[in-house]
């Protein structure tokens, strides 16, 4: 065999357990899932979320780097060695020859490893919220797309209920056609319309697999993998009291990206500890002991060494500097963040209960007018009633009103989804 037929089996036989482990996991996949287990499925595959995640780990890691202590520095060293050959002896009275080990250890002063290990901590807390908050973000991406795809799928259902309805007319305008009861042209304009339904049924294929996909790159799932949603846009919300100010109230106590500034604005005052304990000098404290063997005799001695810098141009003044004014933008961004909050939910809120509203006024207003007059414009033009054109325009407003009705229903689940990513919490359901 060649070299590159060697190389393409190996390469297959090492690739081969990987595709079938992908494989039979894509194959265990349920192909309907539900809002909830969409979510789930989301928190254990988002690659972004995946990514975030890791942050954690970074974070273990820095507390670990934290708890450490500076390390003692051992030193060996040998002077005057006779290796040029020169020959120590009385008449040069050259060396002695000396051996030395000495051991250096770092003493830190003004509590560094704590404000280390507090700054580390809140860190990690830190690193734990904006995970919370990322989450917060997928479910909402995440229930977004399931409405958008099962809003597609109910338009997809509508407008394929009227193609089969104008199919079973064409059939039937045909028929008349060759019993002689209609005109040939009142055929082929049903055939038309028949036609125009038809078209219109192509694009909400499209739009049905444009919000599967989408839905199926938030659920870190395969491009082609079979996937619907379970359940449909009604009974959402309607039993749900609003109320705006315990709301509002209740975002503030449970957002988790304002909780994130928080532990950053705690974050930057452990940081500010740290650095000005940094501004303090570190003492070294060392012992050597030296050994010296020449030709008047042999000696040992002990030595202790104490140095430490002299802070006379740097004491750490610009990271000093720095913390502080990190602590007083946090502090900025905490009240924006604030600010945001509240108007996010006011947002959310006066979209919920608009399109709570436009729901109840199409069910009691709309559906049943329009479904009547598509029905009986139906019956009328199939004894002979009424003509062609009064049954389109039938057709055509039932159409509307039915999409209205799906649009106003798919605005409430948003609106109300958007809320509850407004607050933090699942406040409707």
């Amino acid at each position: 065999m060649s070299r590159t037929a060697v190389a393409l089996t190996l390469a297959f036989a090492l690739l081969r357990p990987h595709a079938v482990a992908a494989g039979q996991q894509r194959s265990t996949l349920p192909r309907v899932v539900t809002l909830a287990d969409a979510i789930e499925e989301a928190l254990q595959h988002n690659l972004a979320l995946l990514a975030e995640k890791s942050n954690l780990s970074i974070a273990e890691a820095s507390m670990i780097t934290a708890r450490t202590r500076p390390n003692p520095v051992i030193s060996l060293g040998a002077d005057q060695l006779d290796l040029l050959g020169t020959g120590f002896d009385s008449s040069n009275n050259g060396g002695p020859p000396e051996m030395a080990v000495r051991v250096d250890v770092p003493i830190e002063r003004g509590g560094k490893r704590e404000r280390r290990i507090e700054l580390a901590s809140f860190e990690k807390s830190l690193a734990e919220a904006q995970l919370a908050d990322s989450i917060r973000s997928l479910r909402l991406d995440v229930t977004l797309a399931c409405i958008d795809v099962l809003a597609a799928r109910a338009t997809r259902a509508l407008l394929a209920d009227n193609l089969r309805a104008f199919e079973s007319l064409a059939d039937i305008n045909r028929a008349r056609v060759v019993a002689g009861a209609i005109a040939p042209f009142e055929s082929t304009r049903s055939e038309v319309a028949k036609l125009q339904f038809r078209s219109t049924v192509v694009r909400a294929d499209l739009d049905l697999e444009t919000a599967t996909a989408r839905l199926r790159a938030l659920l870190g799932r395969e491009p082609g993998t079979a996937l619907e949603v379970a359940g449909d846009l009604s009974a959402f919300g309607k039993s749900v009291a609003p109320d705006l100010g315990s709301w509002q109230q209740l975002a503030l106590a449970s957002r988790p990206d304002l909780h994130a500034l928080q532990l950053t604005e705690a974050r930057t005052v452990a940081d500010l500890r740290l650095q000005e304990a940094v501004g303090k000098i570190d003492y070294t404290v060392g012992a050597e002991y030296r050994r010296q063997q020449g030709i008047a005799g042999r000696s040992n001695s002990l030595g202790f060494f104490v140095s430490a810098p002299l802070p006379v141009f740097d004491r750490n003044q610009g990271a000093i500097a720095r913390a502080d004014a990190g602590r007083e933008q946090v502090a900025r961004q905490i009240a924006a963040r604030r600010a945001q909050i509240l108007s996010d939910v006011q947002t959310a809120y006066n979209e919920y209960v608009t399109s709570r509203g436009l729901v109840a006024d199409i069910e009691r207003d709309l559906i049943a007018p329009a479904t009547s007059a598509r029905d009986i414009s139906a019956y009328t033009y199939r004894v002979g009633g009424s003509s062609l054109l009064e049954l389109l325009d039938a057709e055509r407003a039932f159409n509307d009103t039915m999409q209205s009705y799906l649009d106003a229903q798919a605005s409430l689940r948003r609106a109300g989804t958007r809320l509850n990513a407004a607050v933090g919490l699942e406040v409707v359901k």
